[in-house]
């Protein structure tokens, strides 16, 4: 900015000097025009009107000879005498004698006046220049006070600590970077809050099968008679937990493979094949118990940029809850279409729907009669969230079954 300034300022002095030397030259050639124009026998008249030419016009005219010239037109010089300046033009007069018309007027008061302009251009930058480091300073201070006051509080933060920042005292104009800090906090306290449940979940979904596994070993031990038919029995119970046991462990590196998926590169795909593909592949699982899934979409290509993976992981564990609480005989319907900037994709089933009292997004919060681990959700969730999707869950208004829409913004390659 200073140099912008600076930059503007001696442009315009110098357009302000160049301006009043030329019209000072234009004047001076327009009397020589008159007076060769006047007077035939010059050198002559201007013995005679040389003193009233100084009086009147404020110039000295002589003829003289000036070969040095090479007989140019005319010329233009300024000298300087006993602190005068002095503005000198030279005027073809007579090529054979190589003499001019040199014509001398006074311009001390000119470059007096060019002189103050160029004090006073020299005073303003200093002025501009103080103004310039006083602003940016002040404006400095008004800057990194709210960053100041943004970086102190995340510094002082852990995953004990996570509280919204207080916006109230912070200029209008990071508000908005505050509020996205604090729906940040907000997905980080809701990211720790999950996690720590699904450990908890975890360790208690493990020990269950753990502590069967061993009772049913120390029973079968203290038996005085071990039939075939009890260590059977007893194996089998076995087998039925280490399933249940491989059950949460696969549901737990599902879970770290959907976060893996969140540094997978985002590729341009069109949604409507995506699901039609999807849709057909779990169509095969679905009449194997005598259920259906049925596409519909409203538009042939439905593009953004995204992790086709995160969008599987969600997908796939919601299509099959669909499936496995949908009657026999019956169906469930996808369809998927476009909402102002955003995709919708919804999936409704013909099961007993949501329960009100469960928080069924939470790590292994199972429906009523769910075989599963509880954690289906959860994943599709936490990708959705990745995805910076929503995930929304509903029951039918009329009838049994449950919604679930997935809200997909729509992201363009960069070009």
């Amino acid at each position: 900015m200073a140099t912008l300034v600076f930059i503007t300022s001696f442009s315009l002095y110098i357009y302000i000097r160049h301006n009043t030397n030329t019209q000072l030259n234009q004047t001076l050639q327009k009397q020589a025009e008159y007076l060769l124009s006047k007077y035939p026998n010059l050198e002559k008249e201007l013995q005679k009107q040389r003193e009233i030419l100084k009086n009147t016009l404020n110039i000295d005219a002589k003829i003289i000879y000036a070969p040095f010239m090479h007989f140019r037109p005319q010329s233009f010089l300024i000298i300087k005498k006993d602190k005068h300046y002095y503005l000198q033009g030279y005027f073809a007069y007579n090529f054979k004698s190589q003499s001019y018309l040199l014509l001398t007027k006074d311009i001390t008061k000119n470059i007096q006046f060019e002189h103050l302009v160029y004090k006073a251009v020299i005073f303003s930058n200093i002025i501009s220049l103080i103004v310039i480091i006083f602003y940016a300073f002040f404006l400095s201070k008004m800057l990194t006070k709210p960053i100041n006051y943004f970086s102190q509080k995340i510094a002082k933060m852990n995953e004990e600590k996570l509280a919204k920042l207080e916006l109230k005292s912070i200029p209008e104009e990071f508000k908005p970077l505050g509020n996205s800090i604090n729906q940040l906090i907000k997905k980080i306290e809701s990211f720790i809050y999950y996690k720590k449940e699904l450990f908890i979940g975890a360790a208690h979904e493990l020990k269950t099968p753990l502590a069967v596994m061993k009772t049913k070993a120390q029973v079968t031990l203290l038996k005085r008679e071990k039939t075939v038919e009890s260590l059977t029995q007893s194996i089998e119970q076995s087998i039925h937990s280490i399933n249940n046991l491989n059950s949460i462990v696969e549901s737990i590196l599902a879970f770290g493979r959907a976060e893996g998926a969140q540094f997978e590169k985002a590729q341009k795909i069109n949604i409507v094949q995506n699901l039609k593909e999807l849709t057909e592949e779990f169509n095969i699982i679905a009449k194997e118990h005598n259920k259906k899934i049925i596409y519909k979409t409203y538009k042939r290509e439905l593009t953004t940029l995204l992790q086709p993976m995160l969008l599987r992981h969600i997908l796939q564990n919601i299509l099959q809850n669909a499936i496995f609480f949908t009657p026999k005989d019956s169906f469930v319907r996808v369809s998927s279409f476009q909402y102002k900037n955003c995709i919708i994709i919804r999936i409704k089933d013909n099961g007993p729907g949501f329960p009100k009292d469960l928080d069924i997004l939470a790590p292994f919060q199972r429906c009523k009669n769910s075989k599963g681990t509880g954690l289906g959700l959860f994943l599709a969730k936490n990708s959705a969230d990745a995805l910076d999707a929503k995930l929304e869950l509903s029951n039918k208004k009329i009838g049994t079954g449950a919604i679930v829409t997935l809200i997909l913004p729509i992201t363009l390659p960069s070009t």
